[in-house]
């Protein structure tokens, strides 16, 4: 096992990804250097196949042979890898309080739906939305299948959901409006020196949205209304550019440059086994106990909301409340990589073949 600075970060990401924007703000104000590979906005992604990786979702991070899921697990492996220092300032709550604010921003712009909501207000006259491919690519990450199967993204889709999507965010900005932003603080948590993680969790939807042309109509939802939200969205956007420009920006990798990375180093976390492996499997956990799951087992792993048509399957090394890990190959099946997920919006279950034992995959 190495430390987190022995060993190279790698996002793979492209560039209007709203999700990949968290990733990047944050690793931008923490200055934490790190390298990036570029991905196609649609399937398919031979780059993250290299690495014997089925996800499609976007972004990934690896540190090192150690591969992270979902920009929640990425956010929270980072402050644990990263701890505070002169050279990586904190910007994690401090107080309880102002992790309960950190932790419900990030819920509610996930779990609670408000990204969906922006997402239905994409103006029907967008570029995307007339490109087929793109049409498909996001029916199937919307587990839609069959040919001739309704495209959530359809004119006739949008335009229907987007009176009530309207609402709900314009409910969001009147959130801030009159809460956490009403008494002129710069920052949402009111105490900080600049963006903390609140922030992050708080702006990364407005933002896309706010940026997005056609979006918002002005008068329902603009600066006019909501001033200081849109003044916070601006001084936000200051702040994460400065940072940026004070970390020098990413180094571009190859898909080819970038496996040779990630597959040449070590783990970040645990070891090969023994006392020394902190990567381990609660076998006393309900799920285990009802799957079958145990340490070595063959599974698949597979998000629950979207992108569930894309499954990794793997042998499983961690199996804790808040994180699934499983080990695939890479680099033509000679290189194993660990694959990070989080508990919550994920599922894993055992591989068994017809006679009941457990399946054979070649891993």
């Amino acid at each position: 096992m190495s430390t987190p600075t022995d060993l190279p970060i790698v996002l793979y990401h492209y560039d209007g990804s709203p999700y990949a924007k968290r990733i990047v703000w944050y690793l931008a104000l923490r200055g934490i250097p790190y390298s990036q590979c570029l991905q196609p906005p649609i399937m398919p992604r031979p780059d993250l196949a290299r690495l014997g990786i089925a996800y499609r979702r976007i972004p990934l991070l690896s540190i090192g042979r150690d591969v992270y899921l979902d920009t929640r697990l990425i956010l929270q492996k980072l402050e644990a890898l990263y701890p505070p220092s002169a050279a990586h300032p904190p910007l994690s709550a401090r107080t309880g309080e102002h992790a309960a604010i950190e932790r419900l921003l990030s819920r509610y712009a996930t779990d609670g739906g408000l990204f969906m909501n922006a997402v239905r207000l994409i103006p029907a006259e967008a570029p995307m939305l007339k490109d087929p491919r793109f049409l498909r690519d996001r029916a199937d990450f919307a587990g839609v299948v069959g040919e001739g199967a309704p495209s959530p993204l359809s004119p006739e889709a949008l335009a229907a959901a987007r009176p009530e999507a309207l609402a709900e965010v314009r409910g969001a900005a009147e959130l801030l409006e009159t809460t956490l932003l009403a008494d002129g603080r710069d920052w949402v948590l009111g105490s900080t020196p600049g963006p903390a993680l609140a922030d992050i969790e708080a702006v990364w939807v407005l933002m896309w949205v706010v940026r997005m042309p056609g979006a918002l109509p002005a008068d329902v939802v603009g600066p006019r209304q909501f001033p200081k939200v849109f003044a916070w969205i601006e001084r936000f956007q200051r702040a994460v550019d400065e940072a940026a420009r004070k970390a020098g920006g990413a180094k571009a990798l190859t898909g080819e440059e970038a496996a040779r990375v990630i597959l040449g180093a070590s783990f970040v976390e645990g070891g090969r086994g023994g006392d020394e492996d902190t990567v381990h499997v609660d076998e006393k956990d309900p799920v285990a106990v009802a799957g079958g799951l145990k340490k070595g087992a063959n599974v698949r792993l597979w998000p629950t909301d979207s992108g569930s048509l894309h499954k990794d399957s793997g042998v499983l090394v961690g199996f804790t409340r808040s994180e699934t890990v499983i080990e695939t190959r890479g680099g033509d099946g000679e290189v194993l990589v660990r694959l990070h997920a989080p508990r919550h919006g994920f599922r894993v279950r055992r591989v068994v073949a017809e006679d009941g034992a457990s399946s054979g995959l070649k891993l």
